[in-house]
């Protein structure tokens, strides 16, 4: 098989800055009858990534990492990525819905006591709106870092002090078996006492508690609903759009929560963001080339403290060559899934939203 996998990248590729560089499959060799062929019928990826700026690995091929030495290495895996990211299709995700929605939203906020955002504790920073911060303006607001099971002690105990510092309320999460929704609830009504207590003072009934939760697709505010409400209020998937208008549902009588559809920029910038949201399945699939994402994956696996080598070897009983995610990719394709790299890529990006490489954030608080 190795033989057979050195034909499929073309080493006379131009070099480009930083050492990184680009090579394409070769869509007319055929790998011998005995092995599995990649399936003509499935995507090939446009492009195989090799390098950086940083490898982050130390002789032995196993990456280390430890103080001011792993966020150095932190710091050139952003740069990577965004090396890597320039030979890729822009993923843009706006589906029609949003539009309406996110101008029902605003209207809405008029009327909320405390908004609760909820971002994806796998990536805080690429699951918050760019102009979040402009809409609330000086409404109390509660952070909510949903699926904190699948990050480390350590990484939860990083960003709380980094929001902790900013002067944001910050929950971790776990909306699917429902950790941190009572804190959640009790939070929101504290932070909101004082609207009944100037109700009273001009003679007026007490009223119940407004909240409103909002953030990106799929990042789990219909699950952070139905498990606070103990009964299933509001639809909720396991992916992008499924709730497509604002709701409005009572928790006691004491606090009303608005449930709302995923808010997304019309337009993503950040392209290192949007693969970020890609891998974490916080954005339509219809707007990446999947064998593309799972590629960029792999290469950030490997550089990760929390992953390594080691454990995609161990997943898929396959060898991990150099830094070519591409080739991996391929390799899990003629190995498992008779050559169909579409279905390769796939396993293993579920593999990595079901949490099987363990505990894996992949940002880090800014210094």
């Amino acid at each position: 098989m190795a033989s057979q996998l050195s034909s499929l990248c073309l080493p006379n590729s131009p070099s480009l800055p930083f050492n990184f560089s680009l090579c394409r499959a070769r869509p007319s060799l055929a790998p011998p009858a005995a092995t599995p062929s990649l399936s003509s019928s499935s995507p090939s990826p446009s492009f195989q990534i090799v390098g950086g700026r940083n490898s982050g690995w130390r002789g032995t091929g196993v990456a280390q990492f430890g103080g001011d030495e792993e966020e150095a290495d932190w710091l050139d895996l952003d740069a990577d990525l965004c090396h890597w990211t320039k030979g890729l299709r822009t993923v843009q995700w706006y589906p029609g819905h949003i539009a309406k929605t996110e101008k029902e939203l605003k209207e809405q906020l008029k009327l909320m006591d405390v908004v609760v955002e909820v971002r994806d504790a796998r990536i805080p920073l690429s699951t918050t709106h760019p102009l979040m911060d402009s809409w609330l303006g000086t409404r109390k607001r509660i952070l909510v870092l949903n699926r904190e099971d699948m990050i480390s002690k350590a990484d939860r105990n990083a960003w709380a002090t980094y929001f902790t510092k900013q002067g944001i309320k910050v929950i971790f999460a776990n909306g699917q078996l429902g950790m941190g929704t009572m804190k959640l609830g009790r939070l929101a009504k504290t932070l909101a006492a004082d609207v009944n207590v100037k109700r009273r003072a001009k003679g007026l009934l007490p009223r119940a508690v407004r909240a409103g939760i909002v953030g990106y697709p799929n990042v789990g505010k219909s699950s952070l609903i139905n498990r606070l409400l103990k009964r299933r209020m509001c639809p909720a998937a396991p992916r992008p759009g499924v709730t497509r208008e604002l709701k409005w549902v009572h928790f006691g009588k004491d606090l009303e929560l608005l449930d709302s559809p995923g808010i997304i920029p019309m337009r993503i910038s950040d392209q290192v963001a949007a693969i970020k949201l890609a891998i974490c399945d916080d954005i339509g699939e219809k707007s990446y080339n999947v064998a593309d994402v799972a590629a960029i994956l792999v290469q950030m696996l490997t550089r990760l403290p929390a992953v390594g080598v080691g454990v995609l070897q161990n997943r898929y009983k396959i060898d991990v060559d150099g830094h070519c995610g591409d080739i991996f990719v391929q390799k899990v394709a003629l190995q498992l899934f008779n050559g169909d790299i579409h279905q390769a890529a796939f396993r293993i990006l579920s593999d990595f939203r079901k949490g099987k490489f363990g505990w894996v954030a992949l940002e880090r608080p800014p210094r």
